[in-house]
């Protein structure tokens, strides 16, 4: 792997060689007595733990090919999924990651011969408002087409959770992943592994190159050490990831969440910004993951890369003083979402009203404004695009990012709804204080009932919006919200 030879930090060097061996031999007591640690450091040795699974997941691959199920999709969210993505993107593999509530999406996601596919119900917590939705309209579009689910539906979750004991009840087959792995350090656990062995990805090669890695970074300044020091050092806040002709596509956004969720609390983190280029000069720390103008330029293998940042993440949570295995603000967004919810259900919401009204959308905001670029001239030091909008629109918002940053000069940011919130949902609450967040949503014009729940996807999703926008106004943050009413409305032209 490439690496760079850095200042002269031999203090911060010297403090994170010493605690290495540490870490390596899963000493919890780093991060203090009120940390998730004691439960959440299995992520070190499954290179050569997760072998274990390699049998069970051969035996699963024997079975979908016996039966014929050659059409894969995912329902997870975060950790969940983003690793799942990542494998297949990487190896050319096909999968469908249904990670959104959107019913165009979740219609969109939805294989064409149902009697040929595999569903993959992924939730570490088995309580994950999302996946269980799709787990419910699943199960019930297989016996609408006179299909046994048990046959066409499988779960990942951990040991012992509400969804474990129910789907096992039910006779469905549950794999359990390890329970002492947060869901963001999780690629190389039954949640990423079990997905890409369905696909064909030759998950030994990935533990193989993880394992060589491990042992490398366990040594005195290792480019764990070195990478961790440059984004403490060389960075106070944004850490820019360039995909620009990458092996590895869809990696910088699996290293979005494990960087952005782990370090973004207590007031302080960094926040990744991903993009395909860099078209800015004076962002303060690039990465690359091939040769470039680059501050850093990090290469290897996709296994390589899975162990490398979970290493470089909770070394560098160390120099930042947060404890890497807590999320304490995504809860939040999710109770807001419920109330909510019950809210929607029973009529009783009352929506605020819109600042500015025309023909292709309504403004709504915390702050007084009366246009769009109003709140693109507050004094942010970033801003961030969150989109409830079908994956569809995700290269017109890429555009729109790119816009931004070239005609701001700041680091913006861009995640679609839900997803982000089980990603870079935490810093954007618990990082610091000085983003403008801006939420796009959309007129839902074809609805899809969850069975069995007392609201559709459509209301999930803007409940779920809604219920972010409180939380972030809650915090006196800048908030606008561009609700869509016209289809054909350019993107770009609302940001001009």
């Amino acid at each position: 792997m490439g690496n760079e030879a850095g200042h002269d930090h031999s203090d911060l060097i010297s403090k994170l060689n010493e605690i290495l061996p540490k870490i390596a031999a899963k000493d919890s007591s780093l991060w203090g007595p009120t940390s998730e640690a004691p439960n959440r450091l299995g992520w070190v040795d499954l290179p050569v733990t997760s072998r274990q699974l390699l049998p069970e997941l051969d035996a699963l691959s024997a079975w979908t090919r016996s039966n014929k199920l050659d059409q894969f999709v995912l329902c997870g969210m975060g950790g969940s999924s983003l690793a799942t993505e990542l494998i297949a993107k990487t190896n050319s593999k096909s999968i469908t990651i249904l990670d959104s509530t959107h019913p165009e999406q979740i219609i969109k996601s939805t294989p064409k011969d149902l009697a040929r596919s595999l569903v993959i119900i992924a939730s570490k917590s088995g309580t994950t408002i999302e996946t269980l939705s799709h787990f419910k309209f699943f199960e019930k579009l297989f016996l609408d087409s006179n299909l046994e689910p048990k046959n066409h539906i499988l779960l990942i979750t951990d040991q012992g959770t509400s969804l474990d004991s129910s789907s096992r009840k039910s006779g469905y087959r549950v794999f359990n992943a390890n329970s002492n792995v947060g869901g963001r350090f999780s690629a190389l656990t039954t949640f990423g592994l079990l997905p890409a062995s369905l696909t064909g990805t030759d998950v030994s090669i990935l533990l193989d190159d993880a394992e060589k890695m491990s042992k490398l970074l366990v040594e005195p300044n290792s480019i764990a050490v070195q990478i961790a020091i440059a984004m403490f050092t060389r960075s106070k806040q944004f850490v820019y990831f360039v995909e620009q002709q990458s092996s590895t596509p869809g990696l910088a956004s699996w290293i979005e969440q494990l960087i952005a969720e782990s370090t973004g609390k207590d007031g302080i983190g960094r926040l990744p910004i991903v993009v395909n280029g860099l078209n800015q000069t004076n962002q303060e720390l690039s990465i690359g993951f091939k040769d470039g103008q680059y501050d850093l330029v990090v290469k290897g293998s996709l296994g390589e890369h899975l162990i490398l940042w979970q290493w470089v993440t909770v070394l560098l949570c160390f120099l930042l003083e947060v404890d890497p295995f807590n999320q304490p603000n995504v809860t939040e967004a999710k109770d807001k979402t419920s109330k909510i919810l019950t809210d929607l259900s029973a009529g009783n919401y009352v929506h605020e009203q819109p600042r500015i009204i025309n023909k292709n959308y309504d403004l709504f905001s915390n702050l007084e404004i009366s246009s769009v670029s109003d709140f693109l001239n507050l004094p942010c030091a970033y801003f961030s695009i969150m989109a409830f909008l079908p994956s569809s629109f995700e290269q017109e918002l890429i555009g729109v990012q790119n816009h931004l940053i070239s005609k701001l000069n700041k680091p913006v940011t861009f995640g679609l709804g839900p997803r982000y919130l089980h990603s870079t949902g935490q810093i954007h609450k618990g990082g610091q204080s000085n983003g403008g967040f801006i939420q796009i949503t959309q007129e839902i014009k074809t609805e899809l009932v969850i069975p069995g729940e007392q609201y559709t996807f459509g209301q999930l999703i803007s409940a779920q919006a809604l219920g972010d926008e409180n939380s972030l106004t809650a915090r006196g943050v800048p908030l606008l919200r561009i609700h869509i009413k016209n289809k054909d409305c350019a993107l770009l032209e609302i940001f001009n």
